[in-house]
């Protein structure tokens, strides 16, 4: 039996079909007309495209020596189930992430010693002034919040990252279009003209961070990137003096998702920056993939702060290493009401709803 080779038109994804008056190929949906080898030529190269080959060597962290975690104990959160690690001096009286003040203590097991850490560079008190100078200038935060608002802890925690290195091959294709117009007397034109851009190329990734904890909230870590690796150190315990240190959940293996999409992501953005002079550029298809990819473990600065207002509970985070400063705040309904028909005039409500959420994230 016979099988019938179909192609897709470029520009909308039509089936096209063959014009016997034309002796082209033409898309019955947009009309548009293909010279037959040139389509042909498209389709190979769209078909030849490798699947992604996105593995990685996991072998991150290192046992602990004999001894070295004796003096080291966990503190297990019964209401929010978050683990944090420390010397056994420490008074962990409350959780850094929910509050709550009821914390069991265990010894230190199950958990591989990190390969580097990037000690505090910034204290408590930088930490206190970075959350007062985000609530500055805000519009929309209610009044009292600001007043009445206390902070109910700042804690400094070493937060578990895996990093991720590789180097990565990618072959991206990408449809893309030139559109000229001109008019006469009678008529304006428009000529779009489509493109099967494709690029190659290879690019290195160094210590892609992937958060190894579950009780942090991944988005607010991202929100405190870049840490600086250049100041990383080889881990000691002694850099844990004064400090929690969260237990990773996730280990390097469930964290190679993340990495991949991180990368892939990354490779794709960098490689479609290349792609200019045409009107779109729509990516069609891509092979990315990884070769020397490896993994390693190790602690990144934070501060947290929690703090309660209207009961409810405010988490921010600040990177103890850059100062960056990241949290959600409430918002003055009647403020914003008030802004809201301020700008009426000349914008649509649609437009005014966006501006205010671009505003508070």
């Amino acid at each position: 039996m016979s099988e019938m080779i179909q192609y897709k038109c470029p520009n909308c994804g039509g089936q096209i079909e063959f014009n016997s008056a034309s002796q082209k190929m033409v898309c019955p949906y947009c009309d548009t007309e293909f010279d037959v080898e040139t389509l042909k030529g498209y389709d190979e190269t769209l078909n030849n495209q490798e699947p992604d080959n996105l593995n990685w060597d996991t072998k991150a962290g290192n046992e602990w020596e004999q001894g070295e975690t004796d003096n080291m104990m966990v503190y297990t959160c019964d209401s929010c189930g978050g683990e944090i690690v420390s010397d056994e001096n420490t008074a962990a009286t409350s959780c850094p992430y929910c509050g709550n003040p009821v914390i069991l203590k265990g010894r230190l097991s199950g958990m591989l010693k990190p390969d580097y850490v990037i000690p505090f560079k910034l204290d408590k008190k930088a930490a206190k002034e970075a959350f007062l100078n985000h609530l500055s200038n805000k519009k929309l935060l209610p009044k009292v919040f600001k007043d009445q608002n206390h902070i109910d802890e700042i804690k400094g925690i070493y937060v578990p990252f895996w990093l991720f290195d590789c180097d990565s091959h990618a072959n991206v294709n990408y449809r893309c279009t030139r559109v000229r117009t001109w008019s006469d007397r009678d008529y304006r034109y428009t000529e779009t003209s489509h493109y099967l851009a494709n690029r190659i190329g290879d690019i290195s990734f160094d210590h892609v961070p992937v958060d190894g904890s579950t009780t942090m909230p991944d988005d607010l870590m991202e929100s405190i990137e870049p840490f600086d690796f250049s100041e990383a150190v080889d881990f000691q315990t002694a850099y844990l003096s004064g400090y929690l240190a969260d237990k990773y959940d996730v280990d390097a293996e469930q964290s190679i998702n993340r990495a991949n999409e991180r990368v892939k992501n990354s490779t794709e953005a960098a490689f479609a920056a290349t792609v200019e002079g045409y009107q779109t550029v729509v990516p069609e298809n891509s092979s990315v993939q990884i070769s020397n990819g490896k993994a390693k473990y190790a602690l990144y600065p934070v501060w947290l702060l929690n703090t309660t207002w209207n009961g409810e509970k405010y988490l921010f985070a600040m990177n103890g290493q850059t100062g960056k400063f990241v949290g959600n705040l409430p918002c003055d309904k009647g403020a914003y009401w008030r802004w809201l028909l301020s700008l009426a005039g000349g914008l649509s409500v649609a437009l005014v709803a966006l501006v205010f959420f671009l505003f508070f994230n």
